[in-house]
């Protein structure tokens, strides 16, 4: 059985600036996962927003758990809050926004799975 304590994972800066938490990840972990995809725990600060970045050939799915957001997928923007599901297609820059008080906390599916390479920030 494989089970991951949030607390314990290792807390980075990604790439677009949110702070991730990888949970599951067949690429990068010591586990055999029989897995296509990623699964990520991210958190934006109140008043922050992500960088405008598109993964270049994966789809991306956000799950808003905590807080209230800005989603932008190209050209459209729509609030997002708990329990809100976002598909961001191939290529789509994506950005997120937090417009509440709290932290915006949201997971991250990754399909195929995240690798560094497969993101790239978009300049406006």
């Amino acid at each position: 059985m494989i089970v991951k304590k949030l607390n314990d994972l290792k807390q980075i800066i990604a790439l677009d600036d949110t702070i991730i938490r990888e949970m599951l990840n067949p690429k990068h972990t010591k586990e055999t996962l029989h897995l296509g995809y990623s699964l990520a725990h991210a958190t934006l600060l109140p008043k922050k927003a992500s960088l405008p970045h598109r993964f270049k050939t994966a789809s991306e799915v956000y799950y808003i758990l905590n807080g209230n957001g800005l989603m932008r997928i190209d050209t459209e923007t729509e609030r997002v809050g708990p329990g809100d599901t976002i598909y961001i297609p191939p290529k789509a820059v994506q950005s997120i926004e937090n417009i509440g008080n709290s932290n915006l906390e949201f997971l991250c599916i990754v399909y195929p799975e995240w690798q560094p390479d497969a993101e790239e920030l978009v300049r406006p």
